[in-house]
């Protein structure tokens, strides 16, 4: 899987050099966007890219797609592999395979209010990282590290971020109206 290459090194030096040569560069912007789908799904898009958002019957869906919690998962598991790949590489570290697996513990009861002391995300998130190759376990552990300190999923989810939502609102017919929130 890492090969001799530095296609991923090219480019962290690639964007460090434009990074010093305009600190603005530095910020990207990513969007997505829904909208409803059947009783309680959504189509998301972001970029060209269009992919379908279901809850299980249970929760009231189809079951046609994954949920949110779960499509979160694999942005975890996702975010895990591509900064496995970054820093193995920037690290000299060898990966003949990697597998990611991640399983959350959610307990509904946050989700629908029957309880406001249960927080409605996960209290837990368990990953596996699965990496074999010719390098020592303490290498391995350094690449763990690493990746650790610069997943950007795992970084939302273990620290603050800032969501500030703006509603807004319009009656048919009607003038509309707009509130900020912030979290």
């Amino acid at each position: 899987m890492t090969t001799g290459t530095t296609a991923l090194n090219d480019i962290t030096e690639a964007t460090a050099k434009a990074v010093r040569d305009d600190p603005a560069a530095a910020t990207v912007i990513f969007r997505a966007a829904g909208t409803p789908q059947g009783a309680v799904g959504s189509t998301i898009t972001a970029g060209a890219h269009h992919f379908p958002v279901d809850e299980p019957p249970a929760l009231g869906g189809n079951d046609t797609a994954a949920n949110p919690v779960e499509v979160y998962l694999g942005a975890l598991i996702s975010c895990h592999i591509v900064t496995y790949r970054f820093w193995a590489q920037r690290l000299g570290l060898t990966v003949d395979e990697l597998s990611v697996e991640a399983e959350g513990d959610l307990d509904v009861r946050g989700f629908f209010g029957l309880d406001d002391r249960v927080r409605a995300g996960f209290q837990a998130v368990r990953l596996r990282v699965r990496v074999t190759g010719p390098e020592t376990a303490e290498r391995y552990a350094e690449l763990q590290a690493a990746v650790e300190a610069h997943c950007p999923v795992l970084d939302l989810t273990t620290g603050v971020t800032p969501v500030h939502t703006t509603l807004e609102t319009a009656r048919a017919g009607g003038p509309g109206t707009s509130a900020r929130k912030s979290r």
